[in-house]
């Protein structure tokens, strides 16, 4: 019996010995699901954790933290709360508590908490480690607090054991941008752990940083090589290839479907988490892949409707929409993101852009011109669409309309490389919309040919060789000056006339053939204006006129009136 009691005691003994084990190997297990973002089974496991070592206070600690990097900051809250009263004297849910205050702007309560964690584990570098990484790991760190706490912790751990310590250390300085000082603290946790991914991932990162490309393919194609199955080196290769695509032209499509591919990668090997998905989504834009966008916004939902990040992904859901010719789709979208109005301060753009794109294929000019016009205000690098736009009503003769989004181009981008254009289309315009109102006798405003001049003397300025730019002032002129004159009283367009005569038939006399009809408008308008002044001069532009187009009438009868015919002769009397 006593026997048997004894083999009893032994096997259960050994059950647990085994179970504790087992558990112990299971929060390393979960830390290292934490460490390679798969914390959908960080939590799996964590939870389980919990509940077979329910006095446990480092499983309560661990699962919080999964929720904290998760954004679930209320879950977290309640798990740091049963950790302290699980395990009253474990430090570290003190410090789960103090984050979460952080993560709400809560800075007193924080330190409170804090203050506890070390009343309870002054001695011990786990509690400043754990403080040190709660001040760093905010949207907004504080790195003045953050220091002191992982010196500590350095300090306590004296006989450098945890590469951990140093892990925090460097990224202390490396999410400064202070990667001269992080290396070296890389150097030191990878000297204790040679196996430890994430500090080769971040010195692969800052090679990336540092635009040695190479170098840092190299340095993540290591950590892959020594396992595969760590995600987030995918994700850095990614987010490497996309940069390097940048500064490569000639193979940024090659690198930007290597970025794709290993995105894809990072999430298969991690929880696809919104955040995740998110990021890849954004990938697809850089990539022009809004067919496969299209798809993957359709179902990616933020936590909460009032999340921020919905404003994004409606935007995305927008943009794929329309590339993807669903205007209808892609206008409603648009105008839910508009309607969001506490996000007003986001709008792009970019927005106004794809939003009037949208409604001018579906023959919504009026809205298109209003919206792209919007785009052009608060982003002028989108010129384009409006010139396209302005092309379209100068084309349909819209000329009043024409010239409104040429007006707008004129103003909107001083360094746009079609500047000139623009304004010699807005000069364009405004003639045309004058001649015809004058045409039809609807009496048009004088300030139409001015601006039109003005125009003109803007594209004059930047391109003072392109003819075209002088015929047109001169009608302008012309116009102008019968508009005060009654006639061409002053000759306000003849020095235009003039221009544009000497650079296509000396400057550049290739161009004269084809603009054989553009000079006989000069020559006869030239020979006009001086047919009372000097009746020569004006012979030789009709002749010059005639030499282009013998059967030209207006020059042949300005010929007729500047040479009255001879007086008839004398007859001589007949001698008889």
């Amino acid at each position: 019996m006593k026997m048997i009691k004894k083999t009893a005691a032994l096997v259960l003994g050994l059950v647990l010995m085994g179970g504790a084990a087992s558990f112990a190997q299971s929060l390393a297990d979960a830390k290292k699901a934490i460490d390679a973002e798969q914390y959908q089974k960080a939590t799996s496991m964590l939870k389980t954790l919990v509940a077979n070592q329910a006095k446990s206070g480092d499983n309560y600690y661990n699962l919080g933290r999964v929720y904290l990097l998760t954004d679930d900051v209320d879950s977290a809250k309640i798990v740091f709360n049963n950790g302290v009263t699980a395990d009253a004297k474990n430090p570290l849910n003190y410090v789960g508590l103090g984050q979460t205050d952080l993560m709400q702007n809560n800075v007193a309560g924080a330190k409170a908490n804090f203050d506890k964690a070390i009343q309870l584990g002054s001695k011990n570098y786990l509690t400043y480690l754990a403080i040190g990484r709660a001040y760093i790991d905010q949207k907004n760190p504080d790195y003045v607090s953050a220091l002191p706490n992982l010196q500590k912790a350095d300090e306590l751990d004296s006989k450098d054991k945890d590469a951990d310590v140093f892990l925090a250390l460097a990224d202390y300085w490396a999410q400064q941008k202070k990667n001269t000082e992080a290396y070296p603290q890389y150097l030191r946790a990878l000297d204790i752990n040679p196996a430890l991914s994430r500090a080769n991932v971040q010195i692969g990162k800052m090679y990336k940083e540092a635009y040695a490309f190479p170098e840092s393919e190299t340095a993540l194609k290591k950590v892959v090589e020594a396992d595969p199955n760590y995600g987030p080196a995918y994700r850095e290769l990614a987010e490497l290839y996309l940069q390097w695509s940048y500064s490569d032209p000639k193979n940024g499509a090659a690198k930007r479907n290597e970025a794709l591919e290993n995105y894809r990668k990072y999430l298969d090997l991690t929880d696809k988490s919104f955040e995740s998905r998110l990021r890849y989504a954004q990938f697809l834009v850089y990539a022009d892949d809004f067919a496969t966008l299209e798809k993957e916004v359709a179902t990616l939902q933020a936590p909460d409707a009032n999340n921020p990040k919905t404003f994004v992904v409606t935007r995305m859901r927008g943009y794929s929409a329309i590339e993807n010719k669903n205007y209808e789709q892609g206008i409603k979208y648009m105008n839910e993101l508009f309607n969001r109005k506490q996000d007003a301060s986001r709008i792009l753009g970019s927005d106004y852009l794809y939003l009037g794109k949208a409604e001018q294929a579906i023959g919504q000019d009026s809205l298109a011109f209003i919206n792209i016009t919007k785009a052009v205000e608060l982003d002028s690098t989108k010129y384009e669409a409006l010139a396209d736009l302005g092309k379209k009503y100068f084309d349909n003769k819209n000329y009043k309309k024409a010239a409104d989004a040429y007006r707008i181009l004129t103003k909107a981008n001083s360094k746009n490389p079609n500047l000139a254009m623009a304004y010699f289309f807005l000069g364009y315009s405004d003639y045309f919309d004058y001649a015809f109102a004058d045409q039809a006798h609807k009496n048009p405003s004088r300030d139409l040919l001015v601006e039109a001049d003005a125009a003109y003397a803007k594209v004059i300025e930047m391109a003072p060789d392109y003819e075209s730019t002088y015929i047109q002032r001169a009608r302008v002129n012309k116009l102008l000056d019968i508009k005060d004159n009654g006639e061409n009283q002053k000759g306000l367009a003849i020095p235009f006339y003039e221009k544009f005569v000497e650079l296509v038939t000396v400057t550049k006399p290739e161009k004269a053939a084809q603009n054989s009809r553009n000079l006989i408008d000069a020559y006869n308008n030239i020979g006009q204006f001086y047919a009372n002044t000097d009746k020569e001069k004006a012979k030789e532009y009709f002749n010059k006129t005639l030499a282009l187009d013998p059967q030209n009438s207006y020059a042949t009868e300005s010929l007729k009136a500047l040479s009255p015919a001879p007086a008839p002769a004398k007859k001589t009397p007949i001698k008889k």
